[in-house]
């Protein structure tokens, strides 16, 4: 039987175009979230439906990959390739953010000084770092949040810290270097959460200290990301200022 009167293998065609259909629909849905065409929430249930659509999706390119294998009776096994690589993304996505979920505790605002957190007060909600059991949580899940310690007098130690705020790409919403303080918001590719930062610059001894404090400004749990965001910033911040580390 040659090759071009071999049947197509209909899981291979029915799994690239499922695959893409959820693609493009978790896509949409995130754009149109961003832009304010419809509330975040509709977005996020169009991206689970999505997420389930996508696994079908995956387990039908699988099937059509054996089913067309080279020197198979059908073909149609770059169809389940390509069905395959459209499906992936969501299933990962969906597998990592059920695990962030489970592995991170339930809040959303994080801070290097849990006994006095940097405030935020050109926020629209200027509330303070709510302690008690967040703070508990937070100490448990991430122990190693702590204030940089640089050998540079304040005023050098805040050009350092505003100059990579604006390095990330990061709103800055506040900058009084008198105060030391720097607030900023940061927002996701896909649906535009905004998360927002507090940054302080004080005197430490001979030196300076900088904390952070970042939070979700929407929902109720973060899923690891603000704490890996203080973690990033301050590393770039030492990074930045090179030799001044303690």
């Amino acid at each position: 039987m040659s090759i071009a009167s071999r049947p197509y293998s209909r899981p291979a065609l029915a799994g690239l175009l499922l695959g893409v259909i959820t693609l493009a629909i978790a896509l949409v849905g995130g754009i149109g979230s961003r832009q304010g065409w419809w509330h975040f929430l509709q977005a996020l249930q169009w991206a689970e439906w999505a997420a389930y659509g996508a696994a079908l999706a995956l387990v039908l390119s699988v099937t059509g990959l054996v089913q067309a294998r080279p020197g198979a009776r059908r073909r149609g096994f770059v169809l389940a390739v390509l069905g395959t690589l459209a499906s992936l993304p969501l299933v990962f996505m969906a597998v990592q953010w059920e695990y962030a979920t489970r592995a991170y505790p339930p809040i959303n605002d994080i801070s290097t000084d849990t006994q006095d957190a940097p405030v935020f007060w050109d926020m629209p909600i200027a509330t303070d770092y709510p302690g008690g059991k967040v703070a508990e949580q937070q100490r448990a899940a991430y122990p190693d949040l702590a204030p940089l310690q640089l050998a540079l007098a304040p005023a050098q130690a805040y050009e350092h810290a505003l100059a990579v705020v604006k390095d990330q790409g990061w709103a800055v919403i506040a900058a009084v270097p008198e105060e030391g303080r720097i607030e900023a918001t940061v927002q996701s590719r896909l649906y535009g959460f905004v998360d927002e930062v507090a940054i302080r610059v004080t005197a430490e001894g001979s030196g300076s200290k900088i904390d952070v404090r970042s939070r979700s400004r929407t929902g109720r749990i973060d899923r690891g990301v603000n704490a890996k965001r203080i973690r990033a910033y301050l590393a770039a911040v030492a990074e930045h200022a090179g030799p001044a580390r303690k």
